[in-house]
């Protein structure tokens, strides 16, 4: 089975250059840190349409198919563009990617409105916009998705989010197919939102079934779980509403290479089985095969981002760690503090140096739980180094805060040697411009 460029933990342009400094898109990564600073996000326009590359010429033997990234993972400006230059459509959860989306240019047909508890605001915004479909999540969404469009003489293209009750070997915390979980309607009510469609909220139009299992996703059969229980379900409903839905969608989480010891499976393991599962329960089931939508996002983009940092002050504590600082941390990158996520590293101005000894990479933060990396080998590392972290484009900036009053880092986009800044540094006076002083307050 072919390799895809989720399974690889630097972006595909990665190399040693002639000053023997770590490249990535033709650009040095030690001269970006000294022009624009760090911490600094790196995305690498190459590694991002390979890996679009990767899942088209997977599904292609399927005929009725619709990529759509899964805009939580990063949405920008320049990242949505470019997505949607190459065939992509988008899964959005709120406002701000729905208004980001839509001003990077892209169709607004090809995004589907997710999420668990969308409000009046961001409904009302994505009928004006025209997003094409909405994943409506519960019967309060239901109600009130069809008394905006019928206030707008609209009709509201829907898929049903289904909890199908599977649970894949992942985090807790990004499991989502399991029957304990926040989002989608259980089994037991689909009937009773189906008759409420069909016979109440006639301003809604049912396509189809919408299930998602998880994320960072290795396993291969839970896929196949999934595809059985929704194409069930469409037969079901067929035979008892006379309900011809003709849309599946599966969601993504495809998982990435963070460290060696990870083993994801290529897009083209899994778009084996999910075309191999969706063609036998078509056959199984009798049903006319129905258009299959899949939200790949963290295995789009995580592998394409790095995270440049300067190290700065060392501790050795006495018969225990030795512990490196770096100028960045748990605000830019929350997932080690949150769920104990792992990454790999080098110093990017001296890759090929033999690594001398075991250190733990900590942030500037005023928490003891800001550590990035727990006991990595690295070369002996002097302060002004640059630390290259690798797979950082998947929830990094998505979830970065301003703890401790810390500006979020700029972010460029690399190809063909040429850098482009794609998200600007914060700068001390955005901090404080959405502060208010109450005049009572004021000398």
């Amino acid at each position: 089975m072919r390799e895809s460029t989720n399974q690889s933990i630097k972006p595909v342009t990665t190399k040693v250059n002639e000053k023997g400094n770590l490249e990535i898109g033709g650009c040095d990564l030690v001269e970006l840190a000294e022009k624009y600073g760090t911490p600094l996000y790196v995305l690498d326009e190459v590694t991002i349409r390979s890996i679009c590359k990767d899942y088209k010429d997977a599904f292609s033997s399927y005929p009725k198919i619709n990529m759509m990234y899964a805009s939580k993972a990063l949405c920008t400006l320049a990242t949505s563009a470019i997505l949607s230059k190459e065939g992509f459509g988008f899964d959005v959860v709120s406002a701000g990617e729905i208004y980001t989306v839509y001003k990077s240019g892209a169709p607004m047909e090809k995004v589907l409105f997710n999420g668990n508890n969308k409000s009046f605001d961001e409904l009302n915004l994505a009928l004006d916009l025209g997003v094409g479909r909405f994943s409506v999540d519960n019967f309060l969404e239901l109600s009130l998705l069809n008394e905006i469009a019928k206030s707008k003489n609209k009709t509201a293209d829907i898929l049903l989010r289904i909890t199908p009750g599977i649970e894949c070997h992942t985090h807790e915390y990004i499991q989502t197919g399991h029957l304990d979980s926040k989002f989608g309607f259980d089994l037991t009510q689909i009937d009773e939102a189906v008759d409420l469609i069909l016979n109440e909220y006639t301003n809604l139009k049912l396509h189809g079934l919408h299930a998602h299992i998880g994320s960072q996703i290795f396993e291969t059969k839970v896929y196949h779980d999934e595809i059985e229980i929704l194409v069930k379900e469409l037969a079901r409903l067929d035979e008892k509403f006379s309900l011809k839905l003709d849309e599946i969608n599966i969601g993504g989480g495809l998982g990435v290479k963070y460290t060696e010891k990870d083993l994801p499976p290529s897009t083209f393991e899994i778009a084996d089985v999910i075309i191999k599962s969706l063609n036998a329960s078509i056959e199984k089931y009798k049903i006319d095969p129905p258009t299959l939508f899949i939200e790949p996002g963290r295995s789009i983009i995580s592998t394409a981002g790095v995270t440049l940092y300067t190290i700065g002050s060392s501790k050795q504590v006495p018969k225990g760690k030795k512990y490196i600082a770096v100028d960045g941390g748990m605000a830019d990158n929350p997932r080690p503090s949150m769920y104990r996520a792992e990454y790999f590293a080098q110093i990017a101005n001296k890759p090929e140096t033999a690594a001398a000894e075991d250190v733990t990479i900590a942030g500037r933060y005023c928490e003891s739980g800001d550590v990035l990396i727990d006991n990595i080998k690295l070369p002996l590392i002097e302060e002004g180094d640059i630390l290259c972290v690798f797979n950082t484009g998947a929830y990094n900036y998505s979830m970065a805060s301003n703890y401790n009053r810390v500006q979020k880092p700029q972010m460029v986009l690399v190809n063909n040697s040429q850098s482009d800044i794609i998200v600007m540094r914060e700068t001390l006076e955005d901090l404080i411009s959405h502060d208010v002083v109450p005049d009572r307050l004021k000398y």
